[in-house]
């Protein structure tokens, strides 16, 4: 398939990462979905139009670079939007689950970011990093969320400092109390739903659309000189702690 400049989307079975590429198709761009949910992706891909897509596992190194070297184009953009949240206290969690969930949401980054910045480096481009408000404030019961999504913005600013030279821009995209992707079954409860939604100085949830019209603009020549950003895209809820408690 021609036509744009390339970009790859993990995590593009569903969710945000659908609403990314449905995005970055409508601007004109070419894009690949990448995802290791076979069948997800395929309806994805469907209903994009018969988008190109391909399935990997971007923990599985040999995968990732298969998959890369074997674009016949250098990719402009880059998200790593793939990953995967399992709810349990500490105490409560295994070491295998708490790996499994920073090989995806942290180390699959890496792979993939490693991956298309050595083919970047003679053209440039822009990777956009999904983390979230988790990673700022973590929330009970998230165990290795928290911290795989707080390495991944600190990772993209290391990315940054050191890809800059090749004019590639890393940025980061937090995410906050979203209806859609991971969190949709946590507001099929209309008590939960309503709750956070009030408790958002915005007063709604926020939607697929609005993660990815953030992704496109730190991907575009309107965000030329921003790297190393992380764009919290939360509604002010990160913000409202202290207005939330009564003063004397």
């Amino acid at each position: 398939m021609t036509g744009g400049k390339l970009a790859l989307v993990t995590g593009a079975g569903g969710g945000i990462g659908r609403a990314i590429a449905r995005l970055a198709l409508a601007q004109g761009w070419r894009v690949v979905l990448i995802d290791v949910q076979q069948e997800a992706l395929a309806r994805t891909a469907n209903e994009l139009g018969g988008a190109e897509h391909q399935v990997c596992d971007i923990t599985d190194e040999a995968q990732v670079a298969a998959l890369v070297d074997g674009l016949d184009a250098v990719p402009q953009l880059l998200v790593n939007n793939a990953g995967v949240v399992k709810f349990s206290y500490l105490l409560d969690m295994s070491v295998a689950d708490f790996r499994r969930v920073i090989d995806i949401d942290l180390t699959g980054a890496f792979i993939m970011s490693q991956a298309v910045a050595r083919r970047m480096r003679e053209h440039g481009g822009s990777i956009v990093n999904i983390s979230s408000i988790g990673g700022i404030t973590p929330s009970l019961g998230t165990n290795a969320y928290a911290p795989g999504k707080a390495g991944l913005a600190k990772l993209s600013e290391l990315m940054a400092l050191e890809w800059g030279g090749y004019g590639i821009r890393v940025n980061t995209v937090s995410p906050g109390f979203i209806d859609g992707g991971m969190s949709t079954p946590v507001y099929a409860d209309p008590k939960t739903r309503a709750l956070r939604s009030q408790a958002v100085p915005l007063k709604r949830l926020g939607s697929e659309d609005d993660i990815a019209q953030a992704v496109m603009f730190l991907a575009s020549d309107a965000a030329g000189y921003i790297s190393g950003h992380n764009l919290v895209v939360d509604g002010a809820i990160t913000h409202s702690v202290l207005s939330q408690v009564p003063r004397a």
